[in-house]
């Protein structure tokens, strides 16, 4: 681990596998309570010095941090992809890598600034952005380096010092970036605790933590639940991204032919592993079979296989516990629906792309979030009865609209009860546009001018 600026020691270790092989990809280390103890500590001593640094410097460490990344981008996408599964090429690893240089150097370039709101003989009335304190950063599995980069960049750049627990699932590539990042950084900036939660449950920790005085949390809404209870005494602040069961309407207007590799990525990339992929889709009955028979003529030509295999597209689910999760949903899906695509097994944690049409708001695969590489498809007649439908559920993190014409598109998109809606696309997340979750897909946004505000506390001045 990287505590206060150098690599920290422990007796005890745990194992790392790679879900394409089952094989020990490395060990990482199993950080006790005292461990964290020493990690929020280092992180609270080195806050005054880092949110007295002028702003100018704090973006150019930023541009380091890019730099120092993409020095690193094969070392780091080869980690990735062994702990994780997700293929080195296309939207895979090396995408993964590429995109952590490019964000820190977005974030570079934004500033929380101050802003002027009133002057003059009635007045002076200014709005200055502060640091908050120490972050504490819990990131999950599924795009474990990048996810952490959304966390730790903008805490940095706005003064702001962090402590990051990865999932125990994928933290090699954590502890990698960290220490990309402390060669940049000054010591206690940014600091990276590991641990399977046998030994210590750091989340549970760093939330109750009294001196963590931020908590950015991504994974699911019954772990963010928790965090939000444990942080409710301090008045923590909060950015919790949590899960999605995003939505797709598809209206008769359409090409089928022209928007099936758009569909497919849609709800695929990563297999399906991904909080914005869309996981349900609804298509009008002008359309239903075209659309189905062009989704499925694409995504039976996707090869799959270890994701060191630079001819794979497609890789294996990330770990035991969200392929056996994957595979009682498609089974629920395959009794009520017709299994156009896959089901079944593969060997390991090889999970057939999989969809499954003739399904209904009411059934697992629809209701729940499966987050993997299988897509229910709903067929509707009336669009008012497919808002409703993607309305329904309690999630409400993106969705997407698809139509030849876009002003049509937009007039539905703007019904629908979520953070972020594409049109003619989805789950295309941008660094300068806020990402957020609505109903119990979250709190807060990230990304942007907004995304930075988050990691501030707004002093108003009046003179």
């Amino acid at each position: 681990m990287f505590i206060d600026g150098a690599k920290h020691p422990v007796s005890e270790t745990f194992s790392v596998y790679n879900p394409a092989t089952g094989e020990i990809v490395g060990e990482a280390p199993q950080a006790s309570a005292a461990d964290l103890e020493t990690a929020v500590a280092a992180a609270k001593a080195a806050f005054p010095a880092w949110a007295a640094t002028p702003d100018a410097d704090r973006a150019a460490a930023c541009l380091a941090i890019a730099d120092k990344v993409d020095e690193h981008a094969e070392e780091l996408a080869r980690l990735i992809t062994m702990e994780q599964g997700k293929p080195l090429g296309g939207v895979g690893s090396r995408f993964e890598a590429g995109g952590i240089a490019a964000w820190a150097r977005y974030t570079s370039s934004i500033a929380a600034g101050e802003q002027t709101l009133a002057e003059g003989d009635g007045g002076n009335v200014a709005v200055h952005r502060k640091p908050i304190g120490v972050v504490g950063s819990i990131t999950p599995w599924n795009w474990p380096a990048l996810i952490a980069t959304w966390h730790i960049l903008p805490a940095i750049r706005t003064g702001n010092t962090v402590v990051v627990k990865p999932s125990p699932y994928t933290p090699l590539s954590t502890l990698l970036l960290v220490e990309l990042m402390n060669q940049v950084l000054p010591a206690g900036v940014v600091n990276v605790v590991t641990g399977d939660d046998k030994a210590a449950n750091l989340g549970a920790l760093m939330s109750a933590h009294k001196d963590v005085r931020k908590i950015i949390f991504t994974g699911s809404t019954a772990t963010g639940s928790k965090i939000a209870a444990t942080a409710a005494p301090m008045m923590k602040r909060l950015t919790l991204e949590l899960g999605g069961n995003d939505a797709g309407i598809v209206l008769p207007d359409v090409d089928p032919a022209a928007i099936a590799e758009g569909l497919f990525w849609a709800g695929f990339i990563n297999m399906g592993q991904t909080c914005a992929a869309m996981k349900r889709l609804y298509v009008h009955e002008d359309v239903y079979d075209a659309v189905c028979d062009a989704l499925v003529s694409y995504a039976a030509n996707i090869p799959m296989g270890n994701g060191l295999d630079e001819g794979s597209v497609m890789g294996p689910i990330a770990n035991r516990m969200q392929y056996d999760k994957v595979k009682a949903l498609a089974d629920a899906g395959a009794k009520e629906g017709r299994v156009l695509l896959g089901g079944g097994e593969h060997d390991g944690l090889f999970f057939p792309l999989t969809i499954i049409a003739d399904l209904d708001n009411g059934n697992p695969l629809v209701d729940e979030e499966q987050f993997g590489p299988v897509l229910p498809i709903i067929k509707y007649s009336d669009v008012e009865d497919a808002i409703a439908k993607a309305n329904a559920l309690e999630t409400g993190l993106g969705g997407s609209v698809w139509s030849s014409d876009t002003e049509a598109a937009k007039a539905v998109a703007q019904r629908l009860e979520c953070g972020t809606v594409w049109i003619n696309q989805h789950g295309m997340i941008r660094p300068d546009a806020p990402f957020g979750g609505t109903k119990m897909s979250g709190i807060g946004v990230e990304f942007g001018q907004e995304g930075l505000h988050a990691y501030t506390d707004i002093q108003t001045m009046i003179s």
